[in-house]
């Protein structure tokens, strides 16, 4: 029986486990923390938002600068498999009004407990507290608390995570096995540094909704977060990589009012009120009001629907929820090898692609995941 390797326990490994399973091959995941998918299941504490229910291709414009490989990927695995992926392991999931797509449960543990059993059932074995050391002439050099050792499989996948939430798993760590072939990391749905005056201090934790993010050619309409370290949240991560890049950042703090609306709503008389009450009748929030005087706006109609915020950069690449960068696509072949070393092939978050939040991200590594073992299955198999 041929043998396969998978480095990384989250959804890309146990989903290019189970293909190489499904093929015949005795396989084994090794997961350097104690326990698999932690992500996974961090993800999971906020519903586990697994896809996005969309037509394909404005799922697939989500990835911005996405080689054709990938868009390729997804083509083959995309909104619809990943529901008919959960379903298969017994959670019913359901479509919000954003076209977000959850398990019905909202959380992450039951649907990872029949993935695992199912895996168990095909025979993969998984060893937790062993942490990937690179390659040695004779095979794949692995460490944990019982010292080293060598393992020489068929085909090894490699699914080893960005570089953010390190206490997960995710560190980066396997950068420097791979070399020159990786494109340096960068944080990505993330929040951004500002500090504030003291008079924003009892805002902190106020959302700001509804807003529209304006930055670079991105238009984002939602909500965020006024945080002690300065804005977060949903519609912040939209527009994060704009931001990123360094595009400046407008706010139209009145998105359901036109600009001549809202100005008839400002020109009616003030009579006694103070402008911050008189702001609030015109229907701007409290914490609104408190940006609009941070930046020391002029409260005229123009100036609440494009006020400019700016900010300090973002934060760091640790607390970011996903990452930008990592293997280059060009390293790989059409099967996601490695073009320098036969039978090793790579999928998730490692790979270099990014995307926002909402489902896209665990698609992609579903998909990229299933490619792999596929391919690494096929592989294995042929080679003599």
């Amino acid at each position: 029986m041929k043998t396969g390797l998978v480095i990384g326990a989250g959804p890309a490994g146990l989903m290019a486990a189970e293909e190489l399973a499904k093929a015949g091959l005795s396989v084994t995941v090794i997961e350097a923390k104690t326990s698999p998918a932690r992500k996974f299941l961090m993800a999971g504490k906020s519903g586990l938002n697994l896809t996005k229910d969309e037509p394909l291709a404005d799922f697939l414009a989500a990835f911005p600068d996405a080689p054709d490989l990938l868009l390729e990927i997804l083509h083959g695995f995309g909104p619809e498999q990943t529901k008919a992926w959960a379903q298969g392991l017994g959670q019913d999931v359901f479509t919000g009004s954003s076209g977000r797509v959850f398990p019905k449960v909202m959380k992450a543990s039951p649907l990872l407990r029949s993935w695992l059993i199912r895996l168990d059932g095909l025979g993969v074995v998984l060893r937790t507290g062993l942490r990937w050391n690179g390659f040695t002439d004779g095979g794949v050099s692995v460490v944990s608390a019982n010292g080293n050792e060598v393992l020489t499989p068929d085909v090894t996948v490699l699914a080893c995570g960005g570089a953010s939430w390190a206490r997960l798993g995710a560190d980066g760590v396997w950068v420097e096995y791979l070399g020159d072939q990786v494109v340096p990391f960068k944080p990505a749905n993330m929040g951004f540094e500002r500090n504030w005056s003291d008079h924003m201090a009892k805002h902190l934790g106020a959302p700001v909704k509804p807003v529209v993010l304006k930055c670079g050619n991105r238009q984002v309409k939602g909500e965020f977060v006024i945080s002690g370290r300065g804005i977060e949240g949903s519609a912040i991560y939209a527009v994060s990589r704009e931001m990123r890049e360094g595009a400046d950042l407008f706010l139209d703090l009145m998105p359901d009012l036109s600009v001549e609306k809202l100005q008839m709503r400002l020109d009616r008389p003030r009579a006694k009120n103070s402008m911050t009450n008189h702001l609030r009748k015109a229907g701007l929030s409290a914490v609104k009001v408190a940006l609009l005087r941070e930046i020391g706006s002029d409260f005229s109609a123009g100036s609440i629907k494009d006020m400019p915020l700016s900010h300090d950069g973002p934060r760091p690449i640790d607390e970011a929820i996903s990452v930008a960068g990592g293997l280059q696509f060009a390293a790989l072949d059409r099967g996601l090898m490695l073009k320098n070393r036969p039978g090793v092939f790579c999928a998730g978050e490692m790979l270099d692609w990014e995307a926002p939040t909402g489902g896209y991200l665990i698609t992609a590594c579903l998909a990229t995941g299933q490619f792999a073992g596929r391919a690494a299955a096929n592989w294995a198999q042929n080679r003599d």
